[in-house]
């Protein structure tokens, strides 16, 4: 795959920046009950010694087996990981929708930092970061070297500390300097408006633990200026995903009470659930004290809908996607989305510290395995009308080393396809191409998922699809029930 855009994230979640996970939080871990491997630890231990005696100098005890630790989670696959104190705090931060940082969305581009998007309002919106730019230096470290995680890591820091941006922008004969001043960021992760009389947009940009309140504020909102809605286009476009509560409440407010909205299976007891379309999976006490669905018009789960995912739709908003599509709830359009159809718990070791362990998949209403896979929309259309752009360059999940294998489908592997020529084209396209601004007048996949709503021609994508609807169905005639099913995917 092309180094452009392999990595993508937002500054301030930290070893969760990209794409994150449908999380889920326990308060410590689980006690072993199998043996241990006595002869591998006693191998440890000698490695242990050997460094402490042999190395070329001195290495602190919690270090080495911190390190352990780390190396051991990280070998599973990409989305397990060992969180230190700042990386844990930096979870916790980001699944409240703020962080500490600067506020930019960002991506890898020929080895520097790309300004992907500037957070409205936030000090790198302010200072006048734009999209496009290229970050080259942060203080007076070069960024060509370093990966993107290690550039987040410097551009975080503590609330009101100064750091200095050498930026390359397009049409700038010289860089230009910028000094930006971090602060806490509050993301906003729902937006909305009614974009011509009769029809709406609703866009979830990550599922943190407001976005259902925040949501249902949003739909209340559109009905009050459109009472006689007749279409609504969702957008998870580029949404990473985020905690599972906000993904059944999201599905929720569209589908009938009680219907089954996702199951998943592993290996404990407790990772064989399914999740209702209830008040108690989707609200917390501690942000909420009401159903925040309960006063929603009753149109709502009525009116036609448009689903727009593209690869950068990840985790719970594919699990949103996927319950919409299996209901027939909506139609889906866009392009087939990241595939991460796993579940991460964090699992406490300390006050402080934390692994992030994957311990179960996702399966829709059909019992429609979603790892390494995704939900293939019902319509594709590319992001603009000469193609897919740098949609088109993203990796999925499918290319990660060591990711998950889809259990429904052990050939997965012998569908990928060398499109070098083709990316290397589209790349060269898109150093032309100003980016889309979602939700904006040249935004070319809401303008058909509007042309749909309203019964006109859809200008669909001439690319082949990655896999069949069909082909990504298991027990087709299986349809969700009326609520009283349990999703197929808690018996596995």
């Amino acid at each position: 795959m092309s180094s452009k855009l392999k990595n993508f994230g937002l500054i301030g979640l930290g070893v969760v920046a990209g794409i994150a996970g449908s999380m889920q939080f326990e308060a410590s871990a689980q006690k072993s009950s199998s043996p241990l491997p006595l002869e591998e630890l006693r191998q440890l231990s000698e490695v242990f010694g050997l460094i402490k005696t042999d190395y070329v100098e001195p290495v602190e005890d919690k270090k080495l087996l911190t390190e352990a630790i780390s190396g051991m989670v990280a070998s599973l696959d990409p989305h397990s990981a060992y969180l230190d104190k700042k990386a844990f705090k930096e979870l916790r931060e980001g699944t409240q929708g703020k962080f500490v940082g600067l506020g930019i969305e960002v991506g890898m581009e020929d080895g520097y930092v790309k300004v992907i998007s500037p957070i409205e309002d936030s000090p790198a919106f302010k200072a006048g970061l734009k999209a496009g730019d290229l970050i080259t230096r942060l203080d007076s470290t070069p960024v060509k070297g370093l990966t993107l995680d290690e550039a987040v890591k410097r551009m975080r820091g503590e609330p009101n500390t100064k750091i200095t941006l050498t930026i390359a922008r397009k049409d700038e004969d010289k860089p230009l300097i910028i000094s930006i001043v971090r602060q806490e960021i509050r993301v906003q992760s729902v937006k909305s408006k009614v974009i011509e009389p009769g029809y709406a947009w609703l866009r979830v940009s990550q599922f943190q633990e407001p976005t259902v309140d925040d949501m249902a504020k949003k739909i209340s909102a559109i009905y009050a200026q459109e009472p006689n809605l007749k279409g609504l286009v969702l957008d998870l476009r580029n949404d990473p995903g985020g905690v599972l509560p906000g993904a059944i409440g999201v599905s929720a407010a569209f589908l009938p009470k009680d219907v089954p909205v996702v199951s998943t299976n592993g290996q404990l007891p407790d990772s064989k659930q399914t999740y209702y379309a209830r008040r108690d999976a989707y609200t917390s006490s501690r942000i909420s004290t009401s159903d925040p669905l309960a006063k929603l018009p009753e149109a709502i789960k009525k009116v036609p809908m448009v689903v727009l995912v593209n690869t950068g739709s990840a985790s719970a908003s594919e699990i949103v996607a996927g319950a919409l599509q299996d209901y027939k709830r909506a139609t889906i359009m866009g392009t087939q989305t990241f595939g991460k159809g796993s579940v991460q718990t964090i699992r406490q070791l300390s006050a402080d510290t934390a692994i992030k362990l994957t311990t179960a998949r996702y399966y829709t209403p059909n019992g429609r395995s979603i790892q390494a896979k995704g939900i293939v929309p019902d319509l594709l259309v590319d992001e603009t009308a000469e193609g897919d752009g740098l949609n088109g360059l993203r990796l999925r999940e499918a290319d990660l080393t060591k990711h998950l294998l889809n259990d429904k489908d052990k050939d997965e592997a012998a569908r990928k396809v060398d499109e070098l020529e083709e990316e290397q084209r589209l790349a060269a396209l898109e150093k032309k191409r100003k980016p889309t601004e979602f939700g904006g007048k040249d935004d070319f996949q809401l303008a058909q998922a509007l042309n749909h709503l309203k019964g006109l021609p859809v200008q669909l994508s001439k690319a082949p699809k990655v896999e069949s609807k069909k082909e990504n169905t298991i027990n087709d005639e299986k349809k969700p029930g009326n609520g009283n099913g349990n999703g197929n995917g808690d018996k596995k």
